[in-house]
């Protein structure tokens, strides 16, 4: 029998197996996909979760292979409004932006250095079956890997989880007005390791620097992308902040809508949801991967005593408590970011703008900020 199974070989689930199998636990990470993914959705990596990331040995690669965000600066209508430093933090005193390829690559070495044959990929979970005293991961028996028997099972298969839906199947979803489309192009600007937010009346347009000389730009769109090229998203950037990009540069085009999803409970018999699974909130603020990796570390000590027969049921209380707090804060961060970015007539932009600045000015108020958007 298995010690834990993990469903989902993402960067929150990967990232749990690390964390046990360094404590010497028998896990296996089931995944659906063959290969690992080559799309960089999320990039951003907060000073929490680097500790976090630290202390399982991992933080340095990712820290060598990424850029780090020193502040974010805000312009409007060709205008500096105001910066803000991220260096509340004494010991990562920036956001740190890896793509998300590169993330998934690093953590799956360290699994695999601990057991090469803990990632079980081309495999879809069928069903959760929790008995009382373990749990059968069902597997398409198409893959040839049948029934994994385990102590515990950790659900970390993100948004789209079949295991949450199976144990939540009417957790309500809620969904907001706002579309995203984002890309990837080579960087010909002049803002360095600046994270940029472009507050323009038609709606934000957001840059963020990569390694080797790339920028994701992301842009609010007024309805659900119909298939906008390349060529498409660097008109819309050129059109609202007058920044010219190389459309034959890019990388990545992906297309988004937001919605949310917050289950009250993480822990069902010997079944956690962890991650998306367990509260998906919108990509805006880029927060999410960071949550489901601060679930594990709150997760992993609580696991190991169980599995050592310690009674943790307040622990999981407390656990649950925690994380649900957690989650909505960062749910209400991501509200408040979109807020920030929905088109605005030129006159209240200006406004608005102006007394973003002037509370920005208060070293109080600043610091709460800087906070709030590092998940500090």
């Amino acid at each position: 029998m298995l010690d834990v199974v993990i469903v989902g070989a993402g960067p929150v689930g990967l990232f749990l197996g690390t964390l046990l199998l360094q404590r010497g636990y028998k896990v296996r990470i089931v995944e659906r996909r063959t290969g690992r993914s080559l799309r960089s959705r999320a990039i951003g990596i907060h000073p929490p979760a680097l500790v976090e990331l630290s202390r399982a040995g991992v933080a340095a690669q990712l820290i060598e292979a990424g850029v780090r965000i020193r502040r974010g600066v805000a312009y409007s209508q060709g205008l500096k409004v105001s910066e803000l430093p991220f260096s509340g933090d004494a010991e990562f005193p920036f956001i740190l932006a890896v793509p998300q390829a590169i993330t998934e690559e690093v953590l799956e070495e360290s699994v695999l250095e601990l057991d090469a044959a803990a990632i079980v990929r081309g495999t879809e979970v069928q069903d959760v079956i929790n008995d009382f005293r373990s749990v059968r991961v069902v597997t398409d028996p198409r893959a040839g890997h049948g029934v994994f028997t385990a102590r515990l099972a950790v659900a970390a298969d993100g948004a789209h989880s079949s295991i949450r839906r199976a144990i939540l199947p009417h957790l309500p979803t809620r969904r907001y007005p706002d579309c995203y489309i984002m890309g990837d192009f080579t960087d010909g600007t002049r803002h360095g390791t600046d994270a940029v937010l472009y507050l323009e009346p038609a709606g934000i347009v957001e840059s963020f620097p990569l390694p080797d000389g790339v920028r994701r730009w992301v842009v609010r769109l007024g309805a659900p992308d119909q298939g906008t090229t390349a060529a498409g998203l660097a008109d819309l950037v050129a059109a609202r902040t007058g920044e010219v990009l190389d459309a034959t540069s890019n990388s990545m085009l992906s297309a988004f809508e937001v919605r949310a999803r917050l289950a009250k409970r993480m822990v069902h018999g010997r079944v956690v949801l962890l991650g998306d699974a367990a509260h998906e909130i919108s990509p805006i603020g880029g927060q999410g991967m960071n949550l489901g990796w601060l679930d594990a570390a709150a997760l992993a000590p609580i696991i190991d005593a169980s599995l050592n027969g310690t009674d943790v049921g307040r622990k999981l209380q407390s656990f649950e408590r925690s994380r649900r707090k957690a989650a909505l804060r960062a749910s209400r961060q991501a509200g408040l970011n979109m807020a920030l970015g929905r088109p605005l007539s030129p006159a209240v932009l200006a406004t608005r703008n102006t007394l973003f600045a002037s509370a920005l000015e208060v070293p109080a108020i600043a610091a709460l900020v800087e906070r709030r958007f590092t998940m500090r």
